[in-house]
């Protein structure tokens, strides 16, 4: 069993797939496969199932798979903090994030943390979910993801970084749009543009929306909020979103941003593997991110 037979198996269980990590390791299904067949001659059970569309771990190899990503990331993040030790301030930052992230959150601390640290290497993996950042933190050499934080994840550590209020965006012809405020009783029945309930925030958006009784249609959903405003503004329905730093109505003013202050606000921040192993470089810019947070105004 060797440590690339490890990280193999560990982006097949992730992927669900031989082909596409064959693909990412420009190499042939064949040879991805024999990765996998050592790991099971060496533990002696069978570690992946086949099924119509590609492979999932069976209970052992979701055992195998849960400590090799976990033992691998330690391993990487070792090997990164040795090398800022050789490199002084000349080593990289790896985050993953969502799309849009980048924008509405760091745009103002990427620009800070250049400037002090000029020779370092910001590299950049966009996920499309929180989930989606989880994994490929414990799959890989990343340092940092930024996530809407929710319920505990085995392995990895979140720290929130700022409470974001939720917002109606409205068109300006809206009989909504006269309202300084939403109340509950105004999402009651309206067409809702929804972010996907597979989301930590949309999750998150629709069990307050049960607590609450609210009951909202929807004919249309999105897979980030900067989406959703648009379809909002096109007319395809209300939109709930997280007043997230910079955001802005159109320069038309095609859109009213309506704060609901009974809906409790959604927590997004940073996540680690372990915040007591993360590199210097790593932190400053963890630390950078969540100054420019405290700094920048929100709708309320």
């Amino acid at each position: 069993m060797t440590l690339d037979d490890l990280r193999v198996f560990v982006a097949v269980c992730r992927a669900g797939s031989f082909s596409a990590v064959a693909r990412d390791l420009s190499c042939t299904q064949s040879a991805v496969s024999q990765h996998v067949k050592r790991l099971e001659r060496e533990t002696g059970v069978s570690l992946l199932e086949r099924q119509p569309r590609g492979v999932v771990p069976t209970t052992a190899g979701r055992i195998l798979c849960d400590a090799a990503a976990e033992g691998i990331g330690g391993l990487d993040l070792a090997l990164r903090r040795l090398g800022d030790l050789v490199n002084g301030e000349s080593g990289s930052v790896r985050i993953t994030t969502g799309g849009t992230t980048v924008r509405h959150f760091m745009a103002e601390a990427i620009v800070s943390f250049r400037r002090r640290y000029p020779r370092v290497s910001l590299e950049f993996q966009t996920e499309t979910s929180s989930r989606g950042c989880f994994d490929a933190l414990l799959a890989s050499n990343l340092d940092l993801a930024w996530i809407t934080i929710g319920g505990p994840v085995r392995g990895i550590e979140q720290r929130p970084v700022v409470d974001l209020p939720w917002v109606l965006a409205v068109r300006p012809d809206d009989p909504l749009a006269a309202h300084t405020h939403i109340d509950v009783s105004d999402l009651t029945g309206i067409r809702l543009v929804r972010l996907p309930p597979n989301s930590t925030s949309g999750a998150h958006l629709d069990a307050v929306f049960a607590e609450l009784g609210i009951r909202a249609g929807s004919d249309t959903s999105v897979a980030d909020w900067d989406t959703a405003l648009l379809l909002a503004e096109l007319g395809l329905g209300h939109a709930v979103v997280p007043a997230v730093p910079g955001l802005a109505t159109p320069a038309d003013g095609g859109l009213r941003l309506l704060p609901i202050p009974t809906l409790p606000p959604l927590s997004v921040g940073w996540a680690v593997r372990r915040w007591d192993a993360l590199s210097p470089l790593a932190r400053a810019f963890a630390d950078t991110v969540a100054d420019q947070c405290a700094e920048t105004s929100i709708i309320t």
